[in-house]
């Protein structure tokens, strides 16, 4: 595990995860430090009519801008987005968010792989990712394509998860750069293209 890789060039910090990550995730929005000097993109794993209130409570805990990704929305630095439902999320070329409703990946739609495979194609070495508690794989070939393109990777410390599989399954799998809790993640998000580095 890499220590104080200095990240100074990152446009956008993918955050995926499943079962017991919004626990994780509403300790860790409002003790980021605005303005943040890229895009946090979350993708969950979610049911399709029960959470629509997800993103009004997020929102709560942040004063950083956060929105649901609506079909070609721009992505925006300082911005938090959520994947919606049901969609998986893939990022284009020109930095524009799609959605798609093809075939769920991994038993999930959104899909983490999907997200993240799409991120590394187009931010390459300037892309974060985080993987936090979850009961599956999906995000493992997701962060091996984006340390292939010379992103940096991070795992939730599996014994800190409220299900360690997921987070355990891409450090058995995948050269990861940080292991960290939720107390060390926030640290480093909040440091990434800060001249000290992590």
């Amino acid at each position: 595990m890499a220590q104080n890789k200095l990240i100074s060039d990152c446009k956008a910090v993918l955050i995926g995860g499943s079962t017991g990550s919004i626990d994780v995730l509403l300790k860790l929005l409002p003790a980021l430090q605005p303005p943040l000097p890229f895009a946090i993109i979350i993708v969950l794993h979610r049911k399709n009519t029960a959470d629509s209130t997800l993103a009004g409570l997020f929102s709560l805990k942040t004063t950083i801008p956060l929105k649901e990704v609506d079909d070609k929305d721009p992505i925006i630095p300082g911005t938090i987005y959520l994947a919606p439902a049901d969609y998986h999320l893939l990022i284009e070329k020109n930095e524009v968010f799609s959605l798609d409703d093809s075939e769920k990946v991994n038993y999930s739609r959104p899909s983490i792989d999907v997200t993240f495979d799409s991120a590394a194609d187009v931010y390459g070495p300037s892309l974060v990712a985080v993987l936090l508690s979850g009961a599956n794989a999906d995000g493992i070939k997701g962060l091996i394509a984006i340390k292939k393109a010379g992103g940096v990777i991070v795992a939730q410390d599996p014994a800190t998860a409220h299900v360690g599989f997921m987070p355990q399954q891409a450090i058995d799998n995948t050269p990861i750069d940080f292991i960290l809790d939720v107390t060390a993640l926030t640290a480093f998000i909040n440091t990434i293209n800060q001249p000290s580095g992590y």
